[in-house]
């Protein structure tokens, strides 16, 4: 391993600590001497410690000492090691070995944790590196593998799963790696087994659940039978993860839940380039890692997955029932379980879900259509931060808008930039009316909406942004709804009944609504974020009216 030339620090994730910086990072650890291929940090270990090169140098490796060692990047005096899952309690994604000896400075994680609540700068600067590196590694497949057909729901789900909860992960077809199915007749996998996912410390999965991956990978999961709250948030986009942060921070005992993963529908989007403090945008992702880190800093806890069921009113509270059988109790409840995009009426769609269709515009979809010709239905500012992205990665796409003007709905600066870019065809009132293809999408058959005229246009996949449904199904009829299904609150709640409500109170007392599940909410992110936040004052107002007793301050 000597030799080996430091990678260079181009997108700020390798920075150097300055010598103030170290000092105060001493007085919390140990300096120990190293010698040439000692094991810091092994991947798959969790809750290791933070590491500070003073001399010498240390590799990361992805498969350490296996066939199929990679080297990720080394690093010399003044770096530091580790990534985000030193701070999420996740396992370690890579091998941090010592290629040259030195001398490192060891600072355990809990004492790490401590000092960035204290130290603002620092932990800024440390917390920013770590989300950088998370996203390198997203971008070189390092991580869990998941290996199946490009034809398999589960498939599917499994990298839907790992995407939306910026897990990093390598996507092994066994459509085209045929070296592939070797390696699961060696460990013994059958061909309904699949797909397998083989995890950072080894472990194989056989189809998992969501849940089963989730356990593995060290997600956080509460056991929520035995938990009793303050506040409960279903749902963690964005005005739950608002909720979750100032909640926590002003001391409720706050768990916040969602049944697929952190960010919820704004957690889909590439990039959001109107959210305040964010000049040069920021990914949905991303926003969606740092709140949750920012909620965890003040004592929230989270919990995915964990889809909700069944909610219930009791004298002294509230339990929201899950599907796994597990029941929470708690004295309020925030429900922010957002929308999904509406489906398209149009035959075959469930057949392509399973491979070609989506609601979703990341990474991970953008590199299954990768030069291929692709096709996107919406209007609204989803559909044009989706074309923005998908036009790096497809050959051709084709934005399908049913109306006659794309800025009716669309923002402006969007409009602007969509219109100019080279490979992206807008075809103006047209509507799709068939899906066409055998194991996958290969055409679909469009229509103009004013002319009746009808043609076959290319596309390897459909990406739909088409408006929003509540995802409010578990309620049960335990909260009044308007007639499309999204939540009343405040003086909607109360012409529906309720005795009196506070402006985000649902007709049941001590239950809330934020976000875009919300009737009347205006569907943006920074207006979500704002609803989250407001929701908890009003939270703090119930409990005191209604003199329950917050279980912080009973303890």
């Amino acid at each position: 391993m000597n030799g080996l030339v430091e990678t260079p620090d181009r997108y700020g994730a390798y920075p150097r600590l300055s010598e103030g910086q170290i000092e105060t990072l001493e007085a919390r650890g140990q300096r120990r001497s190293t010698d040439v291929g000692t094991v810091l940090i092994r991947e798959g270990e969790e809750g290791y410690d933070f590491f500070v090169v003073l001399a010498g140098k240390v590799a990361n490796y992805e498969a350490y000492r296996t066939p199929d060692e990679r080297l990720i990047s080394v690093h010399g005096p003044g770096r530091f090691l580790g990534e985000l899952s030193l701070f999420t309690g996740q396992a370690a994604f890579f091998t941090s070995v010592v290629a040259e000896p030195g001398e490192l400075l060891d600072v355990p994680a809990d004492a790490l944790r401590e000092l960035v609540a204290q130290d603002p700068a620092l932990g800024d600067l440390i917390l920013r590196a770590y989300l950088i590196r998370r996203s390198i590694l997203i971008g070189l497949g390092v991580g869990i593998r998941i290996i199946g057909s490009r034809y398999s729901q589960d498939t599917r789900r499994l990298r839907e799963f790992a995407a939306r909860n910026r897990l990093p992960y390598r996507w092994i077809d066994l459509e085209l790696d045929k070296p592939a199915e070797d390696l699961l007749r060696q460990l013994g996998v059958r061909p309904e087994e699949t797909p397998v996912v083989i995890c950072p410390g080894g472990q194989v999965l056989r189809n998992p659940s969501n849940a089963e991956l989730a356990r593995v990978v060290g997600l956080p999961a509460p056991h929520l039978a035995e938990a009793t709250c303050d506040l409960a948030i279903v749902g963690a986009g964005p005005a739950g993860l608002a909720a979750a942060v100032y909640g926590a921070s002003e001391g409720l005992v706050t768990v916040a839940l969602d049944a697929i993963a952190a960010g919820g529908q704004a957690g889909t989007s590439s990039k959001i380039e109107n959210y305040l403090g964010f000049p040069t945008g920021i990914s949905g992702g991303e926003l969606a890692e740092r709140a949750v880190l920012q909620a965890e800093k003040f004592g929230a806890s989270f919990n995915v997955p964990a889809e909700a069921r069944s909610l219930q009113t009791r004298e002294d509270g509230h339990v929201i029932g899950f599907t796994d059988g597990s029941e929470l109790r708690t004295r309020t409840v925030l429900i922010a379980t957002g929308a999904h995009y509406r489906k398209l009426p149009v035959p075959r769609l469930e057949e392509f879900e399973k491979t070609s269709v989506y609601y979703a515009a990341t990474t991970a979809e953008a590199l299954m259509c990768r030069n291929d010709p692709v096709a996107i239905v919406g209007a609204g500012n989803s559909a044009g931060q989706a074309t923005l992205f998908l036009s790096k990665y497809a050959d051709h796409v084709r934005l399908i808008v049913r109306g006659a003007d794309l800025s009716q709905d669309m923002s402006r600066y969007l409009v602007d930039r969509v219109v100019r870019l080279p490979n992206v065809e807008i075809m103006l009132h047209t509507e799709v009316r068939e899906l066409l293809g055998k194991d996958s999408l290969e055409a679909l058959l469009v229509e103009d909406n004013q002319t009746g005229q009808r043609q076959l246009v290319d596309a390897r996949a459909l990406f739909v942004f088409i408006g929003a449904e509540p995802c409010t199904g578990w309620l049960s009829g335990t909260v009044a709804l308007d007639h499309n299904g999204f939540v009343l609150t405040g003086r909607d709640a109360e012409e529906a009944g309720a005795q009196r409500a506070f402006f985000l109170e649902t007709s049941q007392p001590g239950v809330f609504a934020a976000g875009d599940v919300r009737h009347g909410s205006i569907k943006r992110v920074a207006s979500a974020v704002g609803e989250g936040s407001m929701a908890v004052r009003l939270v703090w107002e119930y409990l005191h009216t209604t003199g329950r007793t917050v279980v912080s301050a009973a303890r």
